[in-house]
């Protein structure tokens, strides 16, 4: 994490994955692990007490733990050792009992994105809610739907925001199921065994996981490393879906467009005209250092035997930077969808620039018959190029056998939307089959 992530990600995302956040869910693993260990007999209570007092983050400095742990690669045994010397000598002995490091590590990262994806998904509410409104007031407001970025068939504004919202459905969901099945408490100790134990080993495990309010893995993952992944590529399909938005949005935002603006448009230190799409522009910057971060993760798959050498070091940073940049891209959409403003009268203008070259695919239908695509293809050429317009052409053409009523009514792009408004409807069901009941 740098200086500049006040301009990308919000204040409470930034406290989410904070060095504060970090120390406090080591500080609650090993809080966690003593009370377990005291509910199944193997540590004193009045010792995983004593432990517990001492795990409070005030009276620990995340940046000395840091600059100790240099000399032995992660934070948590300079903590251990530290809780060692704050309890007494009778509790000093049960202080983090049968864990190793990356126990702690492990899952005090898993607690740490717990609760930042709880800020995530409420950005993404927001966003799903904001593109739910557009497509329902929009449904049938009619505009250029573009491919390679040229003009193609006639939509609706509603249903390209239907299209942002399926998708930032589809990822939510996704992140949810990561939040709720795949984030699992970390306990093996030295090697995935926890000899120390004894026979209490997986009724430890259990208890530990109730305590952090953990799902209970089958056994230590400390060198299975899907859980990150899944995190880590379901972070990164939601940064896919806002950037996806976002690069719409600057589309069509761009001068010669001129559908939308962003409510909260932002100046240019040197052109006083611009509003700039900023929302949308820092949503694909978060979009970018989020899938960085998330490559990190899934890069990070690979380790050797029971314990590896630095990927699971590398994973921390990593983990924090895509949880913050992923719920820095939902905020800014989130902004700029709810400030959205839409020019109904520059999208009706831009599907009449062609002239009805943009209903061509319905003519070439209406013909039918072999040669229907190519006196079609031919006739828009001939438009382009002779300063008619494509109905002139047309009407012109002996091939052409349709009235001038009959012609002028499918040059009328209102009347080609398919099934664009059905589109609309579903996903809005979707989206409301997807809220909690009352909501």
């Amino acid at each position: 994490m740098t200086a500049f992530e006040p301009l990308f990600v919000p204040e409470s995302l930034l406290d989410a994955v904070s060095d504060r956040a970090w120390l406090e869910a080591m500080l609650e693993v090993e809080s966690a692990l003593a009370q377990a260990e005291a509910a199944a007999g193997v540590v004193p209570p009045e010792a995983a007490a004593a432990i517990a007092e001492h795990c409070r983050a005030e009276l620990h400095d995340f940046g000395t733990l840091l600059e100790q742990g240099r000399t032995v690669g992660n934070p948590a045994e300079p903590l251990v050792r530290a809780l060692r010397m704050a309890v007494d000598r009778d509790a000093a002995g049960y202080v983090h009992l049968g864990a190793t490091s990356q126990d702690v590590m492990d899952t005090a990262a898993m607690l740490v994105a717990r609760r930042a994806l709880d800020l995530v998904l409420a950005e993404l509410d927001r966003v799903a809610a904001g593109l739910a409104g557009l497509a329902e007031k929009h449904r049938s407001t009619p505009m250029v739907a573009r491919t390679l970025l040229q003009q193609a068939v006639p939509t609706t504004f509603g249903c390209k925001a239907a299209g942002w919202l399926v998708a930032v459905l589809e990822a939510q969901r996704r992140l949810e199921e990561v939040q709720t099945e795949r984030l699992a408490a970390q306990l093996g100790g030295a090697a995935g065994t926890l000899a120390p134990l004894g026979q209490s080993g997986t009724e430890v495990l259990r208890l530990f996981a109730d305590e952090v309010e953990l799902a209970e893995p089958v056994l230590p993952w400390h060198t299975n490393r899907t859980r990150v992944a899944d995190l880590g590529g379901a972070l990164d399909l939601t940064a896919g879906a806002l950037a996806k938005i976002g690069l719409d949005l600057v589309l069509l935002a761009q001068t010669e467009v001129a559908e939308i603006r962003e409510g909260q448009a932002g100046g240019s230190s040197t052109l006083p005209h611009k509003r700039n799409p900023v929302r949308s522009t820092l949503a694909r910057a978060c979009a970018r250092l989020a899938s960085g971060h998330t490559a990190m993760l899934s890069s990070a798959l690979v380790h050797e035997h029971e314990r590896a050498a630095g990927a699971w070091h590398a994973e921390w940073v990593a983990l924090s930077g895509a949880l913050a940049y992923t719920g820095g891209a939902a905020a800014a959409i989130g902004d700029a969808v709810e400030t959205l403003e839409i020019d109904v009268e520059r999208m009706r203008r831009n599907l009449e620039l062609t002239d009805g070259l943009i209903l061509a695919e319905r003519i070439a239908i209406m013909l039918g018959g072999v040669d229907a695509h190519e006196i079609v293809r031919e006739a828009a050429i001939d438009a382009e190029s002779s300063g008619r317009t494509f109905e002139e052409v047309l009407r012109a053409d002996e091939r052409v056998e349709l009235s001038d009523e009959v012609l002028a009514d499918a040059l009328d792009p209102t009347t080609y939307l398919g099934s664009a408004e059905a589109f609309v409807d579903r996903a809005l069901a979707q989206y409301r089959g997807s809220r909690p009941e009352g909501s």
